[in-house]
């Protein structure tokens, strides 16, 4: 009997099926790919975003670091500089600005307490300058130099450690010019401010040479006082344009005026002209020759000391 063939109705329909997942999974699998471009696309942008990101925090860091550092060593050369006095010397200072400026209006009230402020011109010289040192150390007192290039270089060494004595014992150190030459600072009585300039500059290189890059000194005094000159205007707005102090005086120990004069008659002189004042600005000169200032100054001194006055320095 011949053999019957089965035969499977269902195998078209079951290709039929296979054929749509093909297409179903092919498609998911486009999808998938698709997709897993995108995503990897968008990875790969955030890690790019946040290594920017990274980067920009880093250079920020470094910026602020830098900044810092930067302000450090301002504030570290801010504590080298010493305008006028040292360190150890501003405890006996006074703003030199309102002292200029009291002496200019003719103000020498100062709310009821007395200030004095010794002060010498003309130095440094090798033979008074040291017996003037000496007199102010036994008293305890300071004092502001007004010092000349040309006398500092006629002294030679000698003088320059007088200069750094003068500093290290807290004294202020002030310019009164070079050449101390009326002719060459005012002409026919009249300001040459590039003259005035330049003569008080090479003192301020002197003073650095001496005393150190670190030094300077806002504090000047004309030769002969700024109130004797004509045209000072010029001058006067320099000094304002760099925070300067031009000071003059207003007592005086008459060690520079007329003939010789005797210790006594010093004394007298600084007395009489600073009576009545709170704010006291002596002149007196330590300069060759004016050893009759260094034999009053004892004297002078003690009359400050027993009227109650306070010593300070200007810078």
């Amino acid at each position: 009997m011949p053999k019957k063939n089965n035969i499977n109705f269902g195998s078209k329909k079951k290709g039929r099926v296979d054929v749509k997942k093909v297409a179903l999974v092919s498609v998911a699998s486009i999808v998938i790919i698709f997709g897993g471009y995108k995503l990897v696309g968008a990875t790969a942008s955030f890690i790019a975003e946040q290594k920017q990101e990274k980067i920009e925090m880093q250079k920020k860091a470094e910026a602020e670091r830098l900044a810092a550092e930067k302000k450090r060593k301002e504030e570290e050369e801010a504590k080298k500089r010493m305008v006028g006095v040292n360190h150890e010397g501003k405890k006996y200072t006074y703003d030199a600005l309102k002292v200029a400026d009291k002496l200019k209006k003719y103000d020498y009230s100062n709310n009821g307490e007395k200030v004095v402020f010794l002060t010498f011109d003309d130095g440094t010289s090798t033979t008074v300058t040291p017996q003037i040192l000496k007199i102010l150390d036994e008293y305890g007192v300071k004092a502001t130099f007004f010092l000349t290039g040309e006398n500092i270089e006629r002294g030679g060494s000698k003088a320059k450690e007088l200069i750094k004595e003068e500093f290290d014992k807290g004294h202020a150190i002030a310019n009164h010019s070079y050449s101390h030459d009326y002719k060459i600072l005012y002409p026919n009585r009249v300001l040459n401010l590039d003259n005035f300039k330049g003569d008080f500059a090479k003192t301020d290189k002197i003073l650095k040479d001496t005393l150190g890059p670190n030094f300077s000194t806002r504090v000047i005094r004309c030769p002969g006082g700024h109130m004797s000159w004509k045209g000072m205007e010029p001058l006067d707005q320099y000094l304002n344009e760099n925070k300067m102090a031009s000071i003059d005086w207003n007592a005086l120990s008459g060690d520079a005026e007329g003939g010789r004069k005797t210790p006594a008659q010093l004394v007298e002189y600084a007395k009489k002209t600073a009576q009545g004042k709170e704010m006291v600005v002596v002149l007196m000169h330590d300069t060759y020759g004016k050893e009759a200032t260094a034999k009053a100054l004892p004297q002078i001194i003690e009359y400050f000391k027993s009227n109650g006055y306070e010593f300070k320095t200007l810078s």
